[in-house]
């Protein structure tokens, strides 16, 4: 099969320099996308996993006794918003690319910063019921949106650290949330409002403000992003050219790429795994504050002991964005952090020791955020072409946030103090799910790889012109899959 230039008909606006001198600009110019994409989006993830997690911190200081919840009502308000956040998932991605991230994202922050703050003003279930559905509503286009926009800028060797970094964010906010919610709490009383409803008006009221403030801090995709210089933009264009991607062009929406989304085998086999994660996530998350009270400890030391554990995972998440990046062997990545998560809830559920039960915690936390980040670089790194990728990301992300309604009822009040059928769910999710699925994906990936090696798949370009080659996006005979 002939190979065409990627980078034909792009200006070169580093036309005569060296290689040195090339890499000197390209240097710059990654440090420059840096600084201005990854600080303020990371920071805007952390806002959005607190509060959609702080439901947690406030449940036990108090929360479902003064609203008088059953255990089956309160799991009821942690499924609503997972029902609500994964059925528009697929949806926002579209709107993101034709609304702008500058827009886009602004409007959404400031309505779930209003969702939020009424949390803290309901008085029975049907008012909690109503604002977490909605919370749900407006929440769903931050993390595929994210992703998604990410992956426009970068190439894929370079995707991974910054989606581990914009990720950890969220260990971070598990970390930060039980911090701050244990501050807050102490203004019980104040306004005749309980501790644990300040708790979800002042975040509520912060995230109205910083969504106000994304209107200039976010920025939009290469071909339009204003802080870019016209030879930068160049840049940006060309050095995705060269990685096989054109999700740096402006195109219109067609239902083809949705279809070509619906119908990828990648697609489900990512969904797979990422709901491997996903539902281990939010179980760990929404009750590491209540697994940890069941050790003996009173509302405020629980909150304050779930910041190590999430700690830990941040640097974790790091460091395998970064391994993941240098090695391209991120389903290798995602099989050994899938084994530290098993590890953890296999001792989670065998021991009835708390120091033994609190480690287990820690090696969950291991095993579970970095393969969020990793399973999402992993999908968007062999998903090409504009909106198929973005579509491919929704569908992945709300499939795997749709099993956060199963994460809501798996740790019932009933099972206290060993949780025995919360911590044997999340490991079976973990070993079938993550690490099954992951080892299933990596063997299919490298069989088609080699497939493509062979000349097997040459005959899908035969009579087709260079831009209709180009639309075929990963099923390009010449684009190899990451494994």
């Amino acid at each position: 099969m002939q190979h065409r230039d990627p980078l034909a008909g792009i200006p070169d606006p580093d036309a005569g320099l060296s290689e040195e001198e090339r890499a000197i600009q390209d240097r710059k110019l990654l440090w420059k996308l840096d600084l201005k994409l990854i600080p303020w989006l990371s920071f805007l993830y952390l806002i959005s996993f607190l509060d959609r997690t702080n439901i947690g911190n406030a449940k036990i200081d108090g929360l479902q006794e003064d609203l008088r919840l059953t255990n089956g009502q309160y799991n009821a308000t942690l499924s609503i918003f997972f029902v609500s956040y994964s059925v528009f998932e697929p949806l926002t991605n579209i709107l993101l690319k034709r609304l702008r991230p500058s827009v886009f994202i602004p409007i959404i922050m400031t309505w779930w910063g209003i969702c939020m703050a009424t949390m803290g003003l309901v008085h029975n279930y049907e008012g909690l019921m109503t604002a977490r559905w909605w919370l749900g509503v407006a929440e769903a286009g931050l993390f595929p949106g994210v992703n998604y926009y990410l992956s426009c800028w970068y190439r894929r060797g370079e995707f991974g650290i910054r989606a581990a970094i914009f990720f950890s964010a969220a260990a971070l906010a598990g970390s930060f949330g039980g911090l701050l919610a244990a501050a807050i709490a102490q203004m019980d009383g104040i306004g005749g409002k309980p501790g644990w409803a300040w708790i979800f008006i002042l975040e509520g009221l912060a995230t109205v403000l910083i969504g106000i403030i994304s209107y200039w801090m976010v920025h939009d995709f290469p071909d339009e992003a204003r802080f870019l210089t016209p030879d930068d933009r160049a840049r940006v264009i060309r050095r995705l050219k060269a990685d096989q991607q054109s999700s740096a062009e402006h195109e219109a929406f067609k239902m083809e790429y949705f279809w070509a989304s619906v119908k990828d085998w990648k697609t489900w086999a990512f969904a797979v795994i990422y709901m491997g994660c996903d539902g281990s996530l939010y179980a760990f998350s929404l009750f590491l504050p209540s697994i940890i009270s069941q050790l003996g400890y009173a509302s405020t030391t629980a909150n304050l002991l779930s910041v190590p554990p999430y700690a830990g995972a941040a640097v974790m998440t790091v460091f395998i964005g970064w391994l993941a990046d240098r090695t391209r062997q991120r389903g290798l990545c995602n099989i050994f952090v899938a084994l530290l998560g098993i590890a953890g809830f296999a001792m989670l559920l065998g021991s009835s020791t708390p120091g033994v039960q609190y480690a287990g915690t820690f090696l969950g936390a291991l095993g579970i955020y970095p393969c969020i980040a990793n399973t999402i670089s992993w999908a968007s790194n062999n998903v090409e072409g504009v909106y198929k990728r973005g579509v491919t990301l929704g569908f992945v992300i709300g499939w795997g946030n749709l099993n956060g309604v199963v994460a809501s009822n798996i740790y019932r009040g009933q099972d206290k103090p060993r949780y025995r059928l919360g911590h044997g769910v999340v490991l079976a999710y973990l070993a079938l799910f993550l690490l099954g699925g992951s080892i299933g994906t990596r063997v299919l990936l490298a069989r088609e790889n080699k497939m493509r090696a062979r000349g097997d798949r040459d005959a899908w370009v035969e009579g087709k012109s260079e831009n209709e080659v180009e639309m075929l996006g990963d099923r390009r005979p010449d684009f190899l899959y990451t494994l």
